[in-house]
């Protein structure tokens, strides 16, 4: 719900979202969840948004989050945000366009620390090992927090989510342990670079003042004839008939 070059962050994402094509989105909502509601709802009309509560956002990471997304994605092809992501609409765009089935976002050549999921590459570019023990010398990039998952792996992802969540260690653990684990039974993952778009991950008040810097306007306002789409298609939902 921060501002970020006139916009709020989410809002960015999800007009972002709509421009490339995508009109239905899942929100997983924990601390403010009603702001955040209250918002989309007052922002965005007739798209399609289903709403999912974790109530135990404070004591689990993003690993719990993606699981209690399961039933609302079903079997359907989607992309995941992590909810502090600022990006610009062509980095969504080629993601987008991808003909691979699952594709992760890394940040190739950075700076690489201990906390980071570093990602490990063979030759065609496909994922062959992630984690946070991976060595820096061994690793081309960084998990960013943006993934394209096909609608064939979604289903063993959100299994894999849940077996992990069984363990004694499963709420401390990331979605790219999830990942790292279908990569160990041969599900391909590759990886987008992410150089030559703007982005930016915001955790750190610094990150928030790089985020103004590099996106100094709002974004561009869904036109009329969308917002009429998205008019018309509220009130076919609210249609009785």
């Amino acid at each position: 719900m921060l501002s970020v070059g006139g916009s709020i962050v989410l809002e960015r994402m999800i007009r972002n979202c709509l421009s490339c094509g995508i009109s239905q989105f899942v929100l997983v909502l924990g601390h403010r969840s009603d702001e955040i509601r209250e918002f989309v709802n007052k922002t965005f009309r007739g798209i399609r948004v289903t709403y999912v509560l974790n109530d135990r956002y404070h004591d689990n990471n993003d690993c719990h989050s993606l699981m209690l997304a399961s039933d609302a994605v079903g079997i359907a092809e989607f992309i995941k945000f992590d909810a502090n992501m600022v990006f610009e609409t062509r980095f969504l765009r080629t993601l987008l366009d991808t003909q691979l089935p699952n594709v992760l976002c890394v940040n190739y050549g950075a700076a690489l620390t201990r906390s980071d999921r570093k990602v490990v590459v063979d030759e065609q570019m496909r994922v062959v090992e992630i984690g946070k023990s991976v060595t820096s010398k061994t690793a081309r990039g960084k998990l960013i927090g943006i993934e394209k998952i096909s609608a064939v792996t979604g289903p063993l992802l959100f299994s894999e989510l849940k077996q992990m969540k069984k363990g004694t260690a499963g709420a401390n653990l990331h979605c790219g342990a999830a990942y790292e684990q279908l990569i160990k039974q041969d599900v391909p993952f590759h990886t987008l670079d992410t150089k030559g778009s703007d982005w930016t991950r915001i955790d750190t008040i610094e990150d928030f003042e790089a985020a103004n810097a590099m996106f100094g306007s709002p974004v561009s306002t869904v036109s009329r004839d969308q917002q009429r789409a998205f008019d018309e298609a509220a009130e076919e939902t609210s249609d009785p008939t």
